[in-house]
């Protein structure tokens, strides 16, 4: 009777480690959890407003979007007049800040505004700035859940940032391009808020119903190796990295700065990338499980630079 006690007993210890072990992994995962429909919905909302070039006032209103949405977060309004080719322009970056309990900060980037030189066209930017606007704005629902009354996320902090002035405003060059990534990494570079910075994470184009995010090769090397990490955790290394290119955007200024950093972005865009900066640039092309994958990897590779 004894042994058969202690047996009974061994059982029902083991019974109740696994309900806490599983109890702990409910919580880390609900804790990672990303809902693709919601950033879906957000960029839909957001692409609702139409063209959004500097000057025009579709711009006004994206930037009411951001503010709309981001209110209730530790927000800095970052405004700069930039030097373009038809003159002097108001520009924006909206960065919203997440305390973590450890020293040091993950930035999460896109950028939210359209091509002035499209303006004719319709040129929405549904997968090109509204689509990764979409999901940085649901991550930001999900960070301010996380800090609500004053708590810390449990790593890092995280900074997300909606920069403006990405798309050239006449022709693609080093000068006509990436206005506000290109202030915003001096600014930081001269406050010494740079080597705080320990990755900074760039989407761009990830919507894409047919998602295949190139690797692309002006990319800090281990920060490449970590997100293929998380891509390979969350079941989604197929989506990743199976081509490889170099594309200027809007972490080249952060990577000259020696920031780790990363560009995530689908430039296979459609047939032959035929949709890119065209008016077919709408919300039939994106989905809401790009959405999903694009959070889930995400969040995973959050956690693993918090682990590092």
């Amino acid at each position: 009777m004894k042994c058969r006690a202690e047996a009974v007993r061994r059982g029902v210890v083991a019974l109740l480690l696994s309900l806490l072990v599983f109890a702990g992994w409910s919580e880390t995962a609900s804790a990672q959890q990303f809902t693709g429909g919601r950033a879906y919905e957000l960029a839909r909302n957001f692409v609702a407003i139409g063209p959004r070039w500097p000057t025009g006032p579709g711009h006004v209103k994206a930037e009411a979007f951001l503010r709309e949405h981001l209110k209730g977060t530790n927000t800095e309004e970052d405004r700069f007049i930039a030097d373009t080719p038809i003159g002097p322009v108001k520009m924006c970056n909206f960065i919203a800040k997440f305390p973590g309990k450890k020293n040091g900060v993950i930035v999460l980037a896109t950028h939210y505004e359209t091509n002035y030189w499209l303006k004719n066209i319709s040129f929405v930017g549904a997968n090109d700035g509204g689509s990764t606007t979409g999901l940085l704005l649901a991550l930001a629902n999900q960070f301010r859940d996380e800090t609500r009354g004053g708590k810390k996320l449990d790593g890092y902090s995280v900074w997300l940032v909606f920069f403006d002035g990405e798309e050239a405003i006449r022709s693609w060059s080093r000068s006509d391009s990436t206005y506000g990534s290109r202030h915003l990494a001096a600014k930081w570079g001269g406050d010494g808020t740079l080597g705080k910075i320990k990755a900074f994470i760039l989407t761009d184009m990830i919507g894409d119903r047919d998602l295949d995010i190139q690797r692309e090769t002006q990319s800090t090397g281990w920060l490449v190796d970590l997100v293929s990490e998380a891509a390979k955790k969350t079941g989604n290394e197929r989506y990743f990295f199976q081509t490889s290119e170099a594309v200027e955007d809007d972490h080249l200024p952060f990577v000259q700065r020696g920031v780790p950093s990363i560009d995530l972005i689908d430039l296979d865009y459609g047939p032959n990338n035929s949709y890119h900066h065209t008016a077919q640039d709408t919300m039939d092309k994106i989905s809401a499980r790009s959405l999903a994958i694009d959070g889930a990897v995400i969040l995973e590779t959050i956690r693993l630079l918090d682990l590092r």
